[in-house]
């Protein structure tokens, strides 16, 4: 006849499994600082030294409020990451058409004769206005700034500045109405 096993649990495991949750418990308690003082300061000096089994003394715990998990963040405040020099071309205009078509038909008017001279004219005239919409495109070109700034906060925002900034990769700055300034 086969013998039968007892699977009742033990009195001795229950302990066991209590004594494993107490411990986690108390455990998660002490790591997220809700147990006061159980949290040690970097520099504390072991309760006991290392110097021939000395017992260090310690003075009388003081109480400062102070809360090591958390920083005030400054929204406002950031690094450059990059500044982008960026050609914004110019609008030709009529200016650039008007100028170049009577330079080319006054240049054209000075090639050949009858015929030719009129085709020479109006060929000046069309390539004049051409070059001239090219040559005031190219005055016009205008240059931009766009800086790239990294918050303390994780966020990133670009800025576009019409005169060449005095800011480089790495600076501190502060955002203050739109306008970024120096964070020393």
């Amino acid at each position: 006849m086969p013998m039968q096993i007892n699977q009742s649990t033990t009195p001795l495991m229950w302990i066991a499994g209590i004594a494993i949750i107490l411990f986690s418990a108390v455990g998660i308690a002490a790591f997220m600082g809700w147990i006061p003082g159980s949290i040690g300061e970097p520099g504390d000096k072991a309760a006991s030294s290392s110097t021939a089994g000395v017992k260090a003394h310690t003075a009388a715990p003081t109480h400062v409020a102070r809360n090591k998990h958390t920083k005030a963040i400054c929204a406002e405040c950031g690094v450059i990451q990059s500044v982008r020099e960026i050609a914004q071309p110019g609008k030709g205009g009529a200016i650039g058409i008007v100028g170049g078509a009577v330079v080319g038909g006054l240049l054209g008017n000075q090639v050949g004769a009858g015929r030719g001279k009129d085709i020479a004219t109006v060929a000046g005239a069309v390539g004049g206005a051409v070059a001239g919409n090219e040559i005031q495109k190219r005055v016009d070109t205008a240059k931009r700034y766009e800086i790239a700034v990294r918050f303390d906060d994780g966020s990133h925002r670009v800025f576009t500045e019409v005169n060449p900034p005095a800011w480089r990769a790495g600076d501190r700055v502060k955002v203050v109405n739109g306008v970024i300034r120096s964070n020393n």
